[in-house]
C-alpha cells in the first residue's frame, strides 16, 4: 500500500475518533481494543485534525476551535479565546465582533440553545462569563444556514461544553499570578450592601416622597407650630438617611496576588438491566483577580484651536483649550468568579440523553477616584484657574450569574433507514444585582504650588447618590431536528427539518436615593492626604450637625431607567444537503420565523393612587413593540476537487433586530463607552443579504490554507450617534438608510520543521471595509452622514509562532493580535467620529510536561504593555492602562 494512502487512512481514523469530542455534550465513542500505535507530531497539529475535519465537512462556512487550541493560547475564557478566530475581534473583554461588525451582528448559543444575558445593557451574552475550562470546542459559523436563528449578521457562535466521559477521569489545577499594574491600589469596606430594611419600608410608607411636607402629612405630626413639625419631619428623614451604608473608608494598600483553582472528576459504568452505559462528570473552579489602571477621559471642544496637544499623558496637556473637560481617574477592580458544571447521561445503542447543570457567577467590585477639571473655563473649576477642581468617588459592586438546566437527546433509528432525531430543552436564568453603587462629589482646593489643601461639599443637590439595581433575564429554549439520509447510485442526499422555540422575559429595576446639602453654603469635610472616606463625611455627627436631607430619586422619561421586556420566537425550517459523485455538494433551505418583542419603560405605566390601578400609555408601548414574521433562505455550493482542496459559495438572507433596551426611552451607561445612552422607540430591524466565497487547501502533513471573500448588503442598519452636553457625552441610536461590508480573509497553519524541529506557525488576516449612509433628516447634526459602520475594523491580524519539543515535554506559543481602528460612536456638531485605536496584544505561553500526568504552564499577557485609547478629531478622549500580567499554574490528571 502506498505510504501516503496509509498515512491518510490513519489520520482519518484519528480525526473520526477526536470529532466525538466536539459535538454536543454526549457520550464518547465506545472503547475499542486496538494495537498500540506510537505517533510523533506536535500537539496542536495533532489535536487540530478533528477540528479541520469538522470544518471540511460543514455544508456552510464555519471556523472551529478545539480545547487544545484554547489551552495553547492560554486564554481563560471564551471571549478572549475567540479573538484568535479569523475575522473576530474582542471588545471590552466581553463581546466579540465578527468580520468587523458590532456585537449586535453576532449571536451566541450554548450547545445549540438560546441563553439569557446577565449584561444590563445588551441581549448579547458577555462571553467572558464562560470559562475555557468547561469548553470542549467553539464553532463560529460565518455563512447562514436555515437551522440557525435568522438573527445573523457577522456570525453565530456555538459554545460546546465538555461531554460525559467514558472512563474514570479526575484532575486538579492551581494557579497564581499578578498584573504588574495591580501591586498597589485602593480598597474600601463594602459591607452587605442593598437597600436597608428601614429605607424599603420608608419608600412604601411615604410612596417615595421624602419631602418634609409629605412626611408631616403622612405621619400626621402634631408639633405646636410649622417649624416644630418640620424639625420632627427632618429627624425622620435623617433617620432614613442614616440607615444607608456609610462606613466606606477608602484605603490605599498592597493588592493580593491573583489566584485560581480548578477541579474535575468523572466516570462511567455499565448498567446491567438494559445493557446501557451511565456516565457523570462534575467540574468546578474559583478564581480571583485584581487590576489597577490610570484612566483619562475628555470631551473635545467644538472650537478646536491650532497647536493643541493630541495626547492625555500628562497633567500639562489638560491645560490647553482642546477639551471642555478632562477627568483623571484611578480605578481598582477586583473580579471573583465561581463556576460549576454537572453532567449525567445515559447511552443505549444509538440513543443517548444527557442532563447538564451549569452555574456561572462573575462578581466585580470597582472603586474609581477621579478629578474633573475644565481646562478652558466652563462651570467646573480647574486647578489651573481658580485653584479648585471637582473630585468624584464611585463605588460599584456588581454580581452576575447564569444558571442553566439543559437536557439533550440524540437518537438514530437504524431500522428506519438511519433516520436521526436530536432535541434539546433548556431553561436558564441570568441575574445581575448591584447592591452597592455609590457616587459622591466634592470640590478640592489647591494652593498656588498645586498642592492639595482640603475639600468642601457644595450647597446644592446630588452631593451623594445611592443606586440599587437588579435585573433578571429568563429564557426557555427548546428545539428538535429530524434527519433523513438517502443514498442513490452516485448521489447522497440528507434531508433535515426542525422546530426552534425561544421565550424570553426581562425585568430591570433600579432605585436611586440622593443626599442633598440643604444649607445652600459649602461645608468643609475631613480628608486624609487627598483621599476622602465616607467615615469622615456622612458619619452620624456630620449629618446631625448639618442640614442634609434624603430624597428618593426615581427619574422620569427620557431619563427613566426601569423597564420590562419580553420576546418570543417561533421558528421552523427545512434543509437539504446533496452530494453529486463525491465532487459537487449543494446545500440550502428556508426558515420561517415569527418574532414578537415588546419593551416597556416604567414611564409608560401610570399608578393611580385613587383607584389603586395601573394604566399604560398605549402609544409608547406600541412604539417599543416589534412584530415580524418572514422567510429566510440560504444556499451553499461546494466543489470538492479531491481530499486536498475545496471551493465554496454561499448566499443567505438574515435580519438584525433592535436590542430589548434600545426600543424603550430609558437611560443607561454603556460599559463599552462609559457614555450615558438613551434608547429610542421606533427603531427598525435591519435586513441583510450575505454573500460568501471560500477556497480551502489541506495538505497530508496537516498544513492547511484558506482564503475567503464576503459581501453584506444591509438595509436600515442601526447606528450609535453621539450628543454633547455641558460636561460629557451622551449617545442614542438611529436607523441608517443602507450599509455594506466587504472584505477578504486568509488563514493558515504551516509546519516550519525545515527551519527548526518542532516549530510551526498559524494565523489569519482579515482585510475589509464598510459604508453606511444616514438620512440627515433623522441624524440631527451628525458630522458624517456617510461613514464606516460603528464597530468596524479595516483589518484584523492574528499570528502564532508555536513550538513542540520532540520529546513531548515542552511546548510554547507566541501569540499576537491587533485590530484596526474602529468607530466607537458617530460624532455630531462638527466633532468627528470617536475611534478606538488599534491595540497590539502580544502574549507568551510556555508549558512543561514533567510526566504523563502533570503540566506546568507559564503565561505572560500583554507583553508590549499597550494602553487602550480612543481619539476624536485627532485628539485623545479616552486612555486606559491595561498592564502586563504574569501567571503560573500546575495541573495534575489522575
Amino acid at each position: 500500500m502506498n505510504k501516503h494512502i496509509k498515512l491518510k487512512k490513519i489520520a482519518l481514523a484519528v480525526s473520526t475518533t477526536l470529532m466525538v469530542g466536539v459535538s454536543m455534550p454526549t457520550f464518547a465513542i465506545e472503547d475499542q481494543t486496538i494495537e498500540e500505535v506510537v505517533a510523533v507530531g506536535n500537539r496542536l497539529q495533532g489535536s487540530a485534525a478533528a477540528v479541520i475535519e469538522e470544518r471540511k465537512n460543514q455544508a456552510f462556512v464555519a471556523d472551529i476551535m478545539g480545547a487544545e487550541q484554547l489551552s495553547r493560547t492560554g486564554d481563560s475564557d471564551v471571549a478572549s479565546a475567540l479573538r484568535r478566530v479569523t475575522g473576530l475581534t474582542l471588545v471590552d473583554g466581553k463581546f466579540v465582533y465578527v468580520r468587523g461588525l458590532g456585537e449586535r451582528y453576532s449571536s451566541a448559543r450554548l450547545n445549540g440553545a438560546s441563553v439569557p444575558s446577565p449584561d444590563l445593557t445588551r441581549n448579547v451574552v458577555p462571553l467572558d462569563i464562560f470559562p475555557s475550562s468547561i469548553i470542549e470546542s467553539l464553532a463560529v459559523q460565518k455563512a447562514y444556514s436555515p437551522s440557525m436563528p435568522a438573527a445573523f449578521g457577522g456570525g453565530n457562535i456555538d459554545i460546546r461544553t465538555k461531554s460525559v466521559p467514558t472512563e474514570f477521569t479526575a484532575g486538579i489545577e492551581i494557579g497564581v499570578g499578578q498584573n504588574f499594574n495591580a501591586t498597589d491600589g485602593f480598597t474600601y469596606d463594602r459591607g452587605a450592601g442593598g437597600i436597608p430594611e428601614p429605607l424599603q419600608q420608608g419608600v412604601v410608607r411615604y410612596r417615595g416622597d421624602f419631602s418634609l411636607g409629605a412626611i408631616v402629612d403622612k405621619d400626621a405630626l402634631t408639633g405646636s407650630d410649622t417649624q416644630t413639625r418640620a424639625e420632627q419631619a427632618a429627624q425622620i428623614n435623617k433617620a432614613l438617611l442614616l440607615s444607608l451604608p456609610r462606613d466606606i473608608t477608602v484605603k490605599e494598600e498592597s493588592l493580593s496576588p491573583n489566584y485560581d483553582i480548578k477541579a474535575n472528576i468523572g466516570d462511567s459504568f455499565d448498567e446491567p438491566y438494559f445493557g446501557g452505559t451511565i456516565g457523570a462528570m462534575l467540574a468546578a473552579s474559583y478564581d480571583k483577580d485584581w487590576n489597577y489602571s490610570d484612566r483619562r477621559t475628555a470631551v473635545v471642544d467644538d472650537s478646536l484651536q491650532d497647536g493643541c496637544s493630541s495626547s492625555l499623558n500628562s497633567a500639562e496637556d489638560a491645560s490647553n483649550s482642546c477639551y471642555v473637560t478632562v477627568k483623571n481617574s484611578q480605578v481598582t477592580t477586583e473580579n471573583e468568579r465561581i463556576n460549576g458544571v454537572f453532567n449525567i447521561g445515559y447511552k443505549l445503542d444509538q440513543h443517548s440523553i444527557t442532563y447538564s447543570k451549569i452555574y456561572l457567577e462573575d462578581n466585580e467590585d470597582e472603586l474609581e477616584l477621579s478629578v474633573l477639571e475644565s481646562p478652558n473655563g466652563s462651570t467646573v473649576r480647574t486647578v489651573f484657574g481658580t485653584g479648585e477642581a471637582q473630585r468624584q468617588h464611585k463605588f460599584n459592586y456588581e454580581e452576575r450569574s447564569l444558571d442553566i438546566d439543559q437536557v439533550i437527546g440524540q437518537h438514530t433509528f437504524l431500522d428506519l433507514g438511519g433516520i436521526g432525531f436530536d432535541w434539546q430543552y433548556t431553561e436558564s436564568t441570568a441575574e445581575t444585582d448591584i447592591p452597592t453603587n455609590i457616587d459622591y462629589k466634592f470640590i478640592d482646593s489647591y494652593n498656588e504650588a498645586g498642592q492639595y489643601e482640603g475639600s468642601i461639599v457644595t450647597g446644592d443637590d446630588n452631593r451623594v447618590t445611592y443606586n440599587f439595581t437588579d435585573m433578571e433575564d429568563y429564557v426557555k429554549s427548546y428545539s428538535g431536528n429530524v434527519t433523513l439520509p438517502l443514498t442513490f447510485s452516485k448521489t447522497e442526499v440528507t434531508l433535515k427539518a426542525g422546530y426552534d422555540f425561544t421565550d424570553r422575559a426581562r425585568v430591570y429595576n433600579t432605585s436611586s436615593f440622593v443626599v442633598n446639602n440643604e444649607t445652600g453654603i459649602s461645608i468643609p469635610v475631613n480628608s486624609d492626604n487627598g483621599v476622602l472616606g465616607l467615615t469622615g463625611y456622612l458619619n452620624d455627627e456630620f449629618v446631625g450637625n448639618n442640614d442634609f436631607l434624603l430624597s428618593f430619586n426615581e427619574p422620569t422619561a427620557p431619563s427613566a431607567d426601569d423597564y420590562i421586556a419580553a420576546q418570543k420566537i417561533d421558528a421552523g425550517y427545512v434543509e437539504f444537503d446533496v452530494f453529486f459523485d463525491n465532487t459537487w455538494r449543494v446545500s440550502g433551505g428556508i426558515r420561517y420565523e415569527d418574532f414578537k418583542q415588546v419593551s416597556i419603560g416604567t414611564s409608560s405605566l401610570i399608578f393611580d393612587r385613587i383607584t389603586q390601578g395601573i394604566f399604560y400609555d398605549a402609544d409608547k408601548i406600541e412604539a417599543g413593540t416589534v412584530n415580524d414574521d418572514d422567510f429566510f433562505s440560504a444556499l451553499s455550493l461546494t466543489y470538492l476537487a479531491d481530499d486536498n482542496y475545496q471551493i465554496r459559495f454561499g448566499y443567505g438572507e438574515t435580519v438584525v433586530r433592535p436590542d430589548l433596551r434600545e426600543l424603550v426611552a430609558v437611560a443607561y451607561y454603556d460599559p463599552l463607552t462609559d457614555i450615558k445612552t438613551f434608547g429610542v422607540a421606533g427603531l427598525k430591524s435591519s435586513d441583510l443579504k450575505n454573500y460568501d466565497a471560500r477556497f480551502e487547501y489541506y495538505m497530508d502533513n496537516g498544513d492547511n490554507f484558506s482564503v475567503a471573500a464576503f459581501y453584506k448588503d444591509i438595509t436600515a442598519p442601526i447606528e450609535t450617534i453621539l450628543k454633547v452636553g455641558d460636561e460629557d457625552y451622551t449617545a442614542t441610536f438611529v436607523n441608517g438608510e443602507e450599509g455594506e461590508v466587504y472584505g477578504i480573509e486568509a488563514e493558515w497553519m504551516h509546519d516550519l520543521s525545515y527551519v527548526s524541529s518542532g516549530l510551526f506557525t498559524a494565523g489569519n488576516i482579515t482585510l475589509s471595509d464598510s459604508e453606511v449612509s444616514i438620512d440627515p433628516a433623522f441624524a440631527g447634526n451628525l458630522t458624517n452622514p456617510t461613514k464606516r459602520m460603528t464597530g468596524h475594523s479595516k483589518y484584523v491580524v492574528n499570528l502564532q509562532l508555536n513550538y513542540d519539543s520532540a520529546d513531548g515535554q515542552h511546548s510554547g506559543s507566541l501569540v499576537y493580535n491587533v485590530f484596526g481602528e474602529r468607530i466607537l460612536a458617530s460624532g455630531i456638531g462638527g466633532r468627528e467620529d470617536a475611534f478606538e485605536e488599534p491595540f497590539h496584544s502580544l502574549d507568551m505561553v510556555y508549558t512543561w510536561y514533567p510526566d504523563f500526568n502533570s503540566k506546568v504552564k507559564f503565561k505572560v499577557k500583554n507583553l508590549l504593555g499597550e494602553n487602550q485609547e480612543v481619539t476624536q478629531s485627532g485628539y485623545a478622549v479616552r486612555n486606559k492602562e491595561s498592564g502586563t500580567a504574569l501567571s503560573v499554574s500546575y495541573s495534575y490528571e489522575f
